[in-house]
């Protein structure tokens, strides 16, 4: 039991320090809440405007499987490490383990979560119509508040 005791009196500091860090928080903070407080803050610019537009989920799909699969590669070079010594409990632990992830990638795959640029150009059905592009379509006219707007040259 000796030897749990130093374990024991991290976690009894650590929780300390967190309601410590609380409760002098609630005490010591100002309470006057402004507009500027409450406004949000990008390098100093007070924005103008809101944001053209959000992010498309198919960013935060990408985003969350580069964390997972970042994640378990940490896990995978330790086993890597001594696979010879789990024998089939660590290939049948780390199937268990891959297996979900590669599910999840294969239907992104299906879903088209991974698709963009040409590629996905090219699998347009030849029955639609698409209208003709310029500037003026493609390009997201952003920030142009107190500017000149550009002339093409000729």
């Amino acid at each position: 039991m000796g030897q749990y005791l130093p374990i024991f009196a991290l976690l009894v500091v650590a929780t300390l320090f967190a309601a410590i860090s609380l409760v002098a928080s609630r005490l010591l903070a100002p309470r006057n809440s402004t507009a500027a407080k409450r406004a949000p803050y990008e390098c100093g610019i007070v924005p103008s405007q809101d944001p053209p537009e959000r992010f498309p989920v198919r960013f935060y799909l990408v985003a969350m499987s580069f964390i997972v699969f970042d994640i378990e590669i940490i896990f995978l070079y330790p086993w890597a490490v001594i696979y010879r010594n789990l024998g089939a409990y660590g290939l049948i632990a780390i199937v268990v383990f891959s297996l979900p992830i590669f599910v999840s990638l294969a239907y992104e795959f299906s879903q088209g979560a991974l698709d963009w640029g040409p590629s996905k150009q090219n699998r347009v059905e030849p029955m639609t119509m698409v209208a003709p592009r310029d500037t003026s379509t493609t390009v997201r006219q952003v920030g142009l508040d107190g500017r000149e707007p550009r002339t093409e040259a000729a």
